[in-house]
């Protein structure tokens, strides 16, 4: 699935089964709430933190998945062409970043 039709197919679950998006701000304090469960899976799996025996069923991906959908509901509720963003995101940190990180002694260890 690309983008474009992740982007319609989260529209035409919000049609049927949403009722209707929430607006955009309620969206962004759900991202953030999704972000954080994300961060507390990898803070506490491949970080330092103790995994708590709650925490140890929690599917990474599943999460993942979740800020995806609020980023594919904020994108669609303002008008952004997410893969269209997407590819000339990528295209700019091609052209800015391609010397910059071959030349990181940082990346060389």
């Amino acid at each position: 699935m690309n983008i474009k039709n992740a982007q319609e197919a989260v529209d035409e679950w919000i049609k049927n089964h949403g009722v209707r998006y929430f607006n955009e701000l309620t969206n962004m304090a759900q991202l953030t709430e999704e972000v954080g469960e994300v961060a507390r899976i990898i803070a506490r799996r491949y970080g330092e933190q103790s995994e708590k025996e709650s925490d140890k069923n929690k599917d990474l991906g599943e999460e993942l998945a979740d800020v995806l959908f609020v980023v594919l509901c904020l994108a669609n509720q303002t008008g952004v062409n997410l893969e269209e963003a997407f590819n000339n995101k990528l295209d700019i940190k091609t052209k800015r970043d391609h010397d910059r990180h071959h030349n990181n002694e940082k990346l060389k260890k």
